[in-house]
């Protein structure tokens, strides 16, 4: 069935802001003299848990953990607002494809760094809705935030593709029963995307396998 409907991740899809998030955590746990090890990391997000599943395993204490978490949070909004974190040709591709599709983004992202990231960019300019960690009760790679993305369009699955660049989104989708094109990206290229309907060397290659 022709597609109609896209659903975009955001965090290295649309915006280059992952590493930064690895970079947020391991300065906080840094703080409680813990090392994330990348590779650990990587095995964490991947089924969509927590950094600080490290201060866990350390038998932190629970409100020593949320401080930190507090700290990791604006670590990370220092970065938002500092580092370059475009993509190119995103806004390029996205003009293009709203002529055709109707759009919106799925993020395991707060509200309010999403808007942080997003203030003048642009890019939500070209998107019907945008669903934030705060509005599904699972996150990925429950498949809730991409069934609950059709639900909002009113679209079939078939109808539909995702974007991503992580293997608990294309997990997250294939569970939803949505294609899925992983789009690389040098922080998730060593995951698994082997139930992948699609492979995209940049967000640019989209315009061509929906064409």
């Amino acid at each position: 069935m022709e597609k109609k409907y896209i659903l975009f991740d955001n965090d290295g899809v649309l915006v280059e802001t992952e590493n930064w998030y690895y970079e947020a955590n391991k300065k906080a746990l840094k703080k409680l003299g813990l090392d994330l090890d990348f590779d650990f990391y990587q095995s964490i997000m991947i089924k969509g848990g927590s950094a600080f599943e490290l201060a866990q395993i350390n038998q932190i204490e629970n409100d020593v953990i949320e401080k930190h978490r507090k700290i990791r949070d604006e670590y990370y909004q220092e970065f938002l607002l500092t580092k370059d974190l475009a993509i190119p040709n995103v806004k390029k591709v996205l003009n293009n494809l709203s002529k055709k599709y109707k759009m919106a983004i799925v993020t395991t992202s707060r509200r309010v760094d999403f808007e942080l990231i997003h203030k003048n960019r642009g890019i939500s300019d070209f998107m019907e809705f945008v669903l934030c960690v705060e509005d599904y009760a699972k996150a990925k790679p429950n498949p809730e935030p991409y069934l609950k993305g059709l639900e909002k369009f009113g679209a079939k699955n078939e109808e539909t593709i995702v974007v991503e660049d992580s293997q608990r989104g294309l997990i997250s989708a294939v569970n939803a029963k949505i294609d899925c094109a992983i789009v690389k990206n040098k922080f998730t290229i060593t995951q698994n995307f082997s139930k992948a309907k699609y492979f995209l060397e940049t967000i640019e290659d989209l315009e061509a396998i929906l064409n």
